[in-house]
């Protein structure tokens, strides 16, 4: 079987890798649909990310849908053929964390495509994968695209829970990728009466309208936007800080009100924090980091018609033109969301797009 290999920045393989056999409690997949996240960016681009550097060829992906191809035994619950949203996250349910429900924090954690340990743990975008079996959360009744995005939107539905209680709360959104605006539709499900979205790109903040964001705002265009929402104290009650950027965390802190909350979904690497306008407001600051149960959450609300994705995934390209796919996704000007279409028979976007 073909799988999309990382060896260092720039070198993007489709390699031939052997197939492997479902054990006891497993499945064989044929894997459908692989959405291109920030992370594997990082690896195609730079070779990695702040300390975290490829070491050894690795698979990418962790964004991926399939179809159960082979049953191992003594696994109930699926069948040949289903569609099914497969997480990522394999904790070893062992460890202290696990113990304590912060699955999330698993001191052995074996994510997919991540480069954090070494060897480095191989990832999903593989015509063939065996997964356990309690990965694998049935998405009868999705599009194959449609359940390749349970995983990045259970990180919005973690950072959503990480907020706290949203209902009648006023929200801002800063930095409108793909976690930034299923923020939004995470907050408006959980009650937010104004959603206020802020970016660099016309083309992100007009998919953040669409997705429920009250106002958008360019912040190149219009730097001192936010200012408004300062005056006495601040406005907002709650932060989604999703760009990574210390100029956007700045500005949404001297948003906020007196005892809001900060939720830090940005991976941009270290940061400088006006410390004293935490301190003087009170501010709350909340790290959120990947997801466990939201997985399975976000597959229901998507399948019940509660939270609609479509619209993000805006370019599907065939396995064959990987690289270019990876090339798009960099392009925040043209491209939300996308994916690969690892089953020939999805329909595929133009890379003329």
């Amino acid at each position: 079987m073909k799988a999309i290999v990382a060896h260092s920045a720039k070198d993007l393989r489709i390699e031939e890798h052997p197939d492997a056999e479902p054990g006891e409690g497993e499945v064989g997949l044929a894997v459908a649909a692989g959405g291109i996240c920030g992370s594997d960016l990082h690896y195609y681009q730079h070779g990695g990310f702040g300390a975290v550097r490829l070491k050894q060829p690795m698979i990418l992906g962790h964004e991926v849908s399939a179809r159960v191809a082979k049953i191992g035994p003594g696994v109930t619950g699926l069948e040949v053929g289903q569609l099914v949203s497969v997480s990522p996250s394999r904790p070893c349910r062992t460890c202290r964390y696990c113990q304590q429900g912060l699955h999330n924090q698993c001191l052995n954690m074996r994510f997919y495509g991540s480069a954090m340990p070494f060897p480095h743990i191989q990832g999903a975008f593989r015509e063939a994968l065996v997964a356990d079996a309690v990965q694998c959360v049935p998405a009868d009744g999705l599009s194959a695209g449609e359940a390749a995005m349970a995983e990045p939107l259970a990180v919005a539905l973690h950072a959503t829970r990480r907020a706290g209680d949203l209902l009648g709360k006023r929200v801002l959104v800063t930095g409108c990728g793909p976690i930034g605006v299923l923020s939004i539709l995470a907050a408006r499900r959980a009650g937010a009466s104004e959603i206020v979205a802020v970016d660099l790109m016309d083309f992100t903040l007009d998919l953040a309208k669409a997705a429920g964001a009250d106002r958008t705002i360019n912040s190149r265009e219009e730097p001192e936007a936010l200012a408004a929402y300062s005056a006495d104290k601040g406005t907002f009650d709650v932060l989604y800080e999703c760009s990574g950027a210390v100029a956007a965390l700045t500005a949404g802190i001297g948003a906020l009100r007196p005892r809001g909350v900060i939720v830090q979904l940005g991976l941009g690497g270290d940061m400088s924090l006006p410390m004293m306008a935490i301190t003087a407001k009170e501010l709350d600051l909340r790290g959120s980091f990947r997801f466990h149960e939201e997985f399975a959450i976000g597959v229901g609300l998507m399948r019940k018609g509660l939270i609609d994705v479509k619209p993000l995934i805006t370019h599907t390209i065939a396995l064959p033109d990987a690289r270019a796919a990876f090339d798009l996704a960099a392009d925040r000007g043209r491209a939300m969301k996308v994916q690969i279409a690892f089953d020939p028979t999805l329909p595929s976007s133009s890379l003329q797009h």
